[in-house]
């Protein structure tokens, strides 16, 4: 990429008619709530900043970025650059910067994902399952019966009394992981045998009749993982950024005044 050097940024802000100094726009940040984002990345940028990259891994962030940007003409990465207000450089720096961070997460939480999904394998693992939910207790238990007794489809039953969504697909829900359902039915699906029928059971507002159709348990595939290194990162993200508010936090910031109010 051959691209003029980015001119020094001024220390002013320069908004229409109005001009913000760097303390001005903390105190804007602030004020619109936008500071915890500016800090999740400053904090990134230095948890990376040890990171190293090949000129192949380089070359190929760089591809990958493109790719998942879709900016891979020239027009499409001009849109890109302008509406960002970025030089041509800042594509390199910016997929370089995606590249780090993920080797970061590896890296640092790469050891412990086995043992995180063990934690986290009751919420992943995935049910599908038929329910039918009636505000009218008599009614839940008379269906329960005709399912049960007479043999009468559930998925029928559903379709004609069922007072929720589910009722557009014959009670058919899923597959969806176990955090998904209200904890009482989580309970009840987790202790579940695959074509067991519950009797009535009270779920907040509702009484609900449920069957499990079939139990899909976790597997620790890439997907997995990947989501298990993000959610173990986006925890120690999240307490860094709450450590560094309350670290910088201004007191008295909405009655200070700003420039141009």
């Amino acid at each position: 990429m051959n691209s003029p050097a980015n001119p020094e940024p001024s220390p002013m802000l320069h908004i229409g008619d109005q001009v913000l100094t760097p303390a001005d726009a903390v105190l804007r940040l602030q004020r619109y709530g936008m500071l915890p984002a500016l800090i999740k990345e400053l904090v990134i940028d230095q948890a990376i900043a040890a990171t190293t990259l090949t000129l192949e891994q380089s070359a190929q962030a760089l591809d990958q970025f493109l790719q998942a940007n879709q900016v891979t003409t020239p027009e499409q990465q001009q849109g890109f650059l302008t509406q960002r207000g970025l030089a041509e450089d800042d594509l390199l720096a910016l997929a370089q910067r995606a590249r780090k961070l993920q080797q970061y997460k590896l890296d640092t939480w790469g050891h412990q994902v086995e043992s995180y999904f063990l934690q986290r394998k009751g919420h992943l693992d995935r049910v599908l399952y038929s329910l039918i939910r009636t505000r009218d207790a008599g009614l839940a238990q008379e269906l329960y019966f005709r399912i049960k007794d007479d043999g009468q489809p559930l998925a029928d039953l559903a379709r004609q009394y069922s007072e929720g969504q589910e009722a557009q697909t014959g009670g058919l829900i899923g597959p969806v992981e176990l955090s998904v359902p209200h904890p009482a039915l989580a309970r009840i699906l987790s202790i579940s045998q695959p074509e067991q029928l519950w009797p009535p059971t009270r779920v907040g507002e509702w009484f609900v009749v449920v069957r499990l159709e079939k139990f899909l348990p976790a597997r620790l595939d890439d997907a997995t993982r990947q989501r298990l290194i993000d959610e173990l990162f986006n925890t120690w993200l999240a307490e860094q950024v709450q450590r560094e508010l309350q670290s910088n936090a201004i007191s008295g910031v909405n009655s200070l005044p700003l420039n141009n109010d």
